[in-house]
């Protein structure tokens, strides 16, 4: 007996990753504090909740660099990291598909859907609940609810999987079992 109904599962850091190699090349590169200012809360979570655009969201962090051209080629740059999928993990949740619905549950931007394409990913997951589209983003309880929704499932059914441990003791407050991801092995332990 399979004891869960849903998987609900992050995108960034479990199933996609990006070369932080390369962001950290770029950042010295160009020495610009991308990473802090392009995560800086203030300037991702207008686009995190659909607000902005990701281009205008780009245009945002330039400018908080100093708004030259200089700035905008950093990010331009920054953005366009190439990312690939974990493909034991993409086999490991394609396992547990075979059992019960597998719900993407990120914090994107309106890009998303472009980036699951490219990454071949558009028919994988049963649903995604993507923080641009639905207005909330983690770990604001209401998006759990909305993936335990799409999924059909009682939020105590269902596991939640992200890399971020907010995220994780968000879901588990909601009675889901969580996994805080740090490597294959932490969801091959519940999933295996």
């Amino acid at each position: 007996m399979f004891p869960f109904d849903a998987v609900l599962t992050d995108f960034d850091g479990v199933l996609r990753h990006f070369d932080h190699a390369a962001q950290a090349e770029i950042e010295a590169r160009y020495g610009l504090p991308l990473r802090k200012t392009a995560f800086d809360p203030g300037l991702i979570l207008p686009p995190t909740l659909g607000h902005l655009s990701e281009a205008q969201w780009a245009e945002s962090v330039a400018t908080a660099l100093g708004g030259d051209e200089r700035a905008r080629q950093a990010v331009a740059e920054f953005i366009a990291i190439e990312f690939w999928v974990d493909e034991e993990v993409k086999a490991l949740l394609a396992k547990a598909q075979e059992r019960v619905p597998v719900i993407i549950v990120t914090n994107a931007m309106d890009t998303l859907e472009e980036h699951i394409d490219r990454l071949g990913l558009t028919y994988f997951a049963d649903d995604v609940v993507s923080s641009a589209r639905v207005g909330v983003a983690k770990p604001d309880p209401r998006i759990y609810e909305i993936a335990a929704e799409r999924a059909g499932a009682d939020p105590r059914r269902c596991l939640f999987v992200d890399d971020r441990l907010p995220n994780v003791e968000a879901a588990v407050a909601l009675g889901m079992t969580g996994v805080h991801y740090r490597k294959f092995q932490d969801l091959s332990d519940v999933l295996g």
